[in-house]
């Protein structure tokens, strides 16, 4: 991979370092995560990372190509757009993905409630399952984002959540990802979202309340205060 004149390395033998020279850059995992969920677009990858200029992200694209964690193909017509998809190799980022979000859901300065995208949504799902919430439900819910659809499945110790239609789901619920991240994570009552019709459900909404009860939030790690007093370790 050719690097860039203000590019640097870490010229380190270690193999994280150079997992860091891969995908270290600013924006890089996050542009892979946008791709777990299949190809995008560019424009599909500007939307869903709005922080991003278009500039940083072309440049992270081509790193990323070159690097063999992603590729670049042309839809045939009547699309005939350019989309951009991991690689196999590319694809095994999604546990390292996880392990940071675990790891980083313990952050004692992490503030709950800020805009996540589809993709960041549903890969928290996937991180942050626990099976033994899940006892022995039998499940299948389809949620509808606008026009993103995934289809969930919940079968005792295993859950697994898709882009595409169900078939025959127990229940549909339909709402932005945000309403659905804060009813699952940062505490909002789902009959209040309800309420609010900010989400709808159709079908058996005692499985849709089991549902975001099975992905707790880990504890969070002492903050700074708690740490002092504790002895520093020579180098």
């Amino acid at each position: 991979m050719a690097d860039r004149p203000n590019r640097r390395r870490y010229d380190d033998g270690c193999a994280a370092a150079h997992a860091l020279d891969l995908i270290g850059e600013r924006w890089a995992l996050l542009v892979a995560r946008e791709l777990m969920l299949g190809p995008r677009r560019f424009t599909d990858l500007r939307a869903a990372l709005p922080g991003i200029s278009p500039n940083v992200l072309t440049q992270r694209l081509e790193e990323m190509e070159a690097a063999a964690v992603l590729t670049r193909r042309r839809l045939p017509p009547p699309a005939a757009a350019a989309v951009y998809e991991l690689t196999a190799w590319g694809y095994e980022l999604e546990p390292l993905i996880q392990g940071i979000g675990r790891w980083a859901a313990r952050s004692p300065t992490l503030s709950p409630g800020k805009p996540m995208s589809i993709a960041s949504v549903v890969l928290s799902l996937r991180t942050m399952f626990d099976p033994e919430r899940a006892g022995d439900l039998d499940a299948v819910i389809e949620f509808v984002f606008a026009d993103h659809v995934f289809r969930a499945r919940i079968a005792g110790a295993t859950f697994s959540i898709e882009p595409g239609r169900a078939t025959r789901p127990d229940a549909v619920v339909a709402c932005d990802r945000n309403t659905l991240a804060a009813v699952v994570y940062a505490g909002r009552p789902l009959a209040e979202a309800i309420a609010a019709g900010d989400l709808r459900i159709a079908g058996d909404a005692e499985v849709v309340a089991r549902f975001v009860g099975l992905f707790p939030l880990p504890e969070r790690a002492p903050g700074v205060d708690h740490l002092a007093g504790r002895p520093i370790l020579d180098p």
